[in-house]
């Protein structure tokens, strides 16, 4: 799979290091005054100072959940995804939706969670315990 890129904005390029470096273990590729890329396992995201910062966007509802639009995140290996959950919780992120099974016994069936970054950025974290069924209908 090659890399995807998304750019993003951000109020506080601080801040924005110290949640995708410390939090999330991204590592810090290029930088210049008014943005960072960073390394998301092999993907790379790039955060640009804005003036105003991000604005909280609209949610759909999905199997019970507000979820954000728009948001991005990554598919991880099951494993790796309830690791990453053990990890925020012990960082004491605030889950905008917390870690849970969703569309349980149905096909798509996944693991998932909500965090946002300091700007008001959505992220969503998946996992699928049957990587083949990512594009189940």
């Amino acid at each position: 799979m090659t890399p995807f890129h998304l750019a993003f904005p951000v109020h506080d390029l601080e801040a924005a290091r110290a949640f995708y470096v410390e939090v999330l273990g991204c590592r810090v590729g290029r930088e210049d005054r008014r943005w960072i890329d960073f390394d998301l396992r092999g993907h790379q995201i790039s955060a640009h100072l804005v003036d105003g910062g991000a604005s909280a966007g609209a949610v759909n509802p999905v199997d019970g959940d507000a979820v954000p639009v728009p948001h991005f995140g990554l598919v991880l290996a099951w494993e790796d995804w309830h690791a990453l959950a053990q990890r925020l919780r012990a960082a004491g992120v605030a889950f905008r939706i917390a870690p849970r099974i969703r569309f349980r016994g149905r096909p798509g069936e996944q693991a998932t969670l909500f965090i946002d970054d300091p700007s008001g950025n959505a992220l969503e974290f998946k996992s699928f315990r049957d990587p083949s069924r990512l594009f189940a209908r």
